[in-house]
């Protein structure tokens, strides 16, 4: 245990000074404090003003992504339960195409859009799930939400010019670029109370794991509980929507890593390293996307979804072949 821990902090480490080094300009180990701690100059405003408050808002994200994937998963007994299919992220998404199309002007965007864009979207998936005892129920009835989200999305993509095309798009997969100290704080705020709110309801996730017999036995409402995580979920989600646009399928492989990494935890233990894993894989696919294609930098959604991609098709062939096995 405590190797991995020192291990996992050595990572951490590693990771937070790589993504203040790397870039135009390369900023080396010896200068990063000073450029840190100076009160002007180039180095101090790259490192300062523009890498940092990227970097923590990347782990503000990737840990509040990480921790909906696994509320969602634990409570609704499904690895294929993701922030995805909340209708949150698409309704962020929805809301702020719609802005761009009309042309609205909206003080704070798309923040403020996509903010309430992710609060009618989790509303709405909330309103259709009352009465939804079953997991697989609760995850159809997310997708039918969020695939209605995602055609307003597409319809709303379609009446914007091809210069705001470009910023749309880059927004809907999910990007740090631009990103301030205001926006980190305002982040960091509602990610203290969102975690709060998960902690809360861990002991019914820890019961919705035994199955909804078992845990009505025990005296859980099984409906009421599950709602109540969900909207814990959508709120993780609708933290990260705002600032940074739908960042897709962190909260399905950072699960999957800390399984693998902690496979025997309890519920407190099992949010933190999908928080912490959810956190490295965003900041770290962040680092790649600016410095992969320099200068052009790439959607850090795009990659998080095209290593989710990969990731769940070894897992569809390691079940295939368990199966077969097995048989």
């Amino acid at each position: 245990m405590t190797a991995r821990v020192a291990a996992a902090a050595a990572l951490v480490l590693a990771i937070a000074a790589a993504a203040l080094m790397l870039g135009q300009p390369f900023v080396g180990v010896n200068r990063l404090w000073p450029a840190l701690s100076a009160a002007d100059g180039l180095e101090h405003v790259i490192v300062a003003h523009v890498r940092a408050p990227r970097l923590v808002l990347g782990v503000i994200a990737g840990a509040c992504l990480g921790a909906a994937g696994m509320l969602l998963q634990e409570a609704l007994r499904n690895p294929l339960a993701v922030p995805e299919l909340l209708g949150v992220s698409s309704g962020a998404g929805a809301a702020v195409g719609v802005c761009v199309a009309l042309g609205v002007s909206v003080p704070g965007a798309p923040v403020v859009p996509a903010l309430l864009g992710a609060a009618v979207g989790g509303f709405a998936t909330l309103l259709a799930v009352r009465g939804a005892t079953s997991p697989a129920a609760v995850l159809l009835i997310g997708a039918a939400v969020s695939a209605a989200c995602q055609a307003i999305m597409i319809a709303a993509g379609a009446l914007v010019d091809a210069r705001e095309q470009g910023v749309l798009v880059r927004y809907l997969l999910g990007s740090l670029t631009g990103t301030t100290w205001q926006a980190v704080g305002s982040a960091a705020l509602g990610t203290v109370v969102a975690m709060a709110a998960a902690v809360v309801v861990l002991p019914a996730v820890n019961l919705l794991r035994l199955g909804d017999d078992t845990a009505s036995a025990l005296g859980l409402r099984t409906g009421a509980a599950r709602t109540a995580v969900l909207a814990v979920a959508s709120l993780l989600v609708a933290v990260v929507a705002g600032p940074c646009g739908p960042i897709a399928w962190v909260g399905f492989f950072a699960v999957r890593i800390a399984q693998a990494w902690r496979p025997n935890t309890n519920a407190v233990e099992r949010l933190a390293w999908s928080a912490v894993l959810g956190a490295l894989v965003v900041v770290v696919a962040d680092v790649a996307a600016r410095t992969v294609l320099h200068p052009v930098e790439l959607p850090v959604g795009g990659l998080t979804a095209l290593v989710a991609v990969v990731i769940g098709l070894g897992l569809i062939l390691r079940g295939t072949r368990t199966a077969r096995s097995s048989s």
